[in-house]
């Protein structure tokens, strides 16, 4: 009953690898190892690494997933060579902009370490969506249910529910913190 293809082991492989090294990341924070300096240079070098690695291989997953949409999208396109230009600029233009970005999101990160958790949710999200569209494109069953891909309508709501749990956590963080502070002063 099962139909792998090539797209379908690609989402599956890619949404697992998001969900693994969200969790792997998730885990690391809230573990509470706390390391040398030596030891903190050099695991900065390593993450550094990962996500660029991580990076490039999210960006293979979806460049994979935005041919065929693109393909599907431009079927309609009677020239194929127009069809091939759109199609490699989308992927090129992504990609660059991936690799432009992906500087600035690490600084913003950096100053907010608050939003790495966020981050790293919407990460594990995203690795959910990709392996229920994996799971569908195999028609893989799931306790026998057909495994059915999520709609980015759900995919969208969850995100806008995490910054706002997101949002008010931080407020109500900074609340207590302010209300500690002034028990001690007085």
């Amino acid at each position: 009953k099962f139909m792998f293809n090539g797209h379908s082991i690609i989402v599956l492989v890619g949404g697992g690898f998001i969900i693994y090294t969200a969790i792997k990341e998730i885990w690391h924070m809230i573990s509470g190892v706390h390391e040398d300096e030596t030891t903190q240079e050099e695991r900065k070098k390593k993450t550094a690494n990962a996500v660029i690695t991580s990076i490039v291989i999210m960006n293979l997953v979806f460049s994979f997933d935005s041919i065929l949409a693109a393909i599907g999208l431009t079927s309609e396109i009677n020239n194929s060579m127009v069809a091939f230009v759109i199609m490699a600029i989308a992927i090129i233009g992504s990609g660059l902009l991936m690799l432009v970005l992906a500087d600035r999101v690490s600084e913003f990160l950096n100053k907010n370490r608050m939003y790495e958790v966020l981050g790293l949710f919407i990460l594990f999200i995203v690795g959910i969506m990709l392996i229920t569209e994996g799971g569908h494109l195999a028609h893989l069953e799931f306790f026998g249910n057909e495994i059915v891909p999520m709609s980015k309508t759900t995919f969208y709501f969850v995100i806008i529910v995490l910054v706002i749990v997101d949002i008010v956590q931080g407020r109500y963080q900074k609340k207590i913190l302010r209300e500690t502070k002034n028990l001690k002063i007085k």
